[in-house]
């Protein structure tokens, strides 16, 4: 059985949102008409708005992701679940300021079904809305296959994006274009080495052996593609660098790169596998433009991290070194 710092299992996600709210009220507001949609306390006048969410269990993400030059709201669910059509509604609503609003989420059934439905509500309302789904996530479906990839890491990148493309005060189109094209552009992958749990049940959500681990496990726990023996973070480097590379020519390019821990690995960890994959890359004569290291989309306590690279030209050089500010982040 896990031990957890909450007070009842059925409260966390209130609890927190509290706890968010009480120290950042600054920068966020919870909206009247639904107390799992959070929006920013002070909108860039005119820009077309961005709203982002999903399951909770990955915090930062998703509220993290939501203040200047990213996200202007989120819609927040139980772990690992996704919000209801209401609060992506709401923030929807929110932080549309008559330029429309893209509404951004990972590839998952309940995210898609959720998020579809508000959009279709925010229309029948006379909101202009675009939906981008994010599918960066080689290890769950083939080459070809991309649509049916899940969204993990790389969604990052994507709300990066957005949020700098919007605030150039471009249309919804440009804004969805600019995004998509990031979206295209950019691969991630995993690997499990501790499974994490849930507060509702503290037991593991997946069981792995001590000397193992698992390439391409989702950040819900959902099956990867390798179970092997440990092995060692050049080696990891070499093969979460070899997957991206396989799939998407980066070869010659500049990039960004992202080395997320995904709740349990120390800093310490993730900076041996950076330096790592950074030789791996240049092997491959693949020039980093802009690196992050650190936990941006977690999976509870699980350990483990993921690679993500996206590829950039001029126009997502620029959106990528854009300032951003939020409450968890200086982009």
């Amino acid at each position: 059985m896990a031990k957890k710092l909450i007070n009842h299992p059925d409260k966390v996600i209130d609890d927190m949102l509290a706890g968010i709210l009480r120290m950042h009220g600054d920068v966020l507001r919870r909206c009247e008409e639904d107390p799992r949609a959070v929006v920013r306390t002070t909108l860039d006048p005119g820009k077309v708005g961005v709203v982002i969410g999903g399951g909770s269990g990955h915090e930062p993400a998703f509220i993290g992701y939501v203040g200047e030059g990213l996200a202007d709201g989120v819609a927040v669910g139980n772990i690992f679940a996704s919000p209801s059509p209401y609060p992506i509604l709401t923030a929807a609503k929110e932080v549309d300021q008559g330029n429309g609003v893209l509404l951004i989420y990972g590839n998952y059934s309940g995210d898609n079904m959720n998020f579809s439905m508000a959009a279709e509500l925010a229309e029948m309302d006379g909101h202009q809305v675009k939906e981008l789904v994010v599918h960066d996530d080689v290890a769950s479906a083939p080459k070809g296959e991309e649509h049916k990839r899940r969204g993990i890491a790389g969604e990052v990148f994507v709300y990066k994006v957005a949020g700098a493309k919007a605030r150039t005060g471009a249309s919804l189109d440009e804004v969805y274009a600019t995004t998509e094209k990031a979206n295209d552009w950019t691969r991630s992958i995993g690997i499990a080495l501790e499974p994490c749990s849930l507060p509702q049940t503290g037991k593991p959500i997946f069981s792995i052996g001590p000397d193992e681990m698992e390439i391409g496990m989702g950040v819900h726990g959902e099956p990867g593609i390798h179970r092997m023996k440990l092995m060692s973070a050049e080696e990891v480097a070499n093969r979460l660098v070899d997957a991206i590379c396989e799939d998407f020519d980066y070869d010659g390019s500049d990039v960004a790169v992202l080395v997320n821990g995904l709740g349990a690995t120390s800093l310490l960890e993730l900076y041996i596998l950076y330096d790592n994959m950074a030789d791996a890359l240049a092997k491959r004569n693949i020039r980093i433009h802009r690196s992050f290291v650190g936990e941006y989309i977690t999976s509870q306590e699980m350990s483990g991290c993921s690679l993500t690279m996206m590829k950039l030209d001029e126009e997502l050089k620029a959106m990528i070194d854009a300032p951003g500010k939020t409450f968890c982040f200086n982009f």
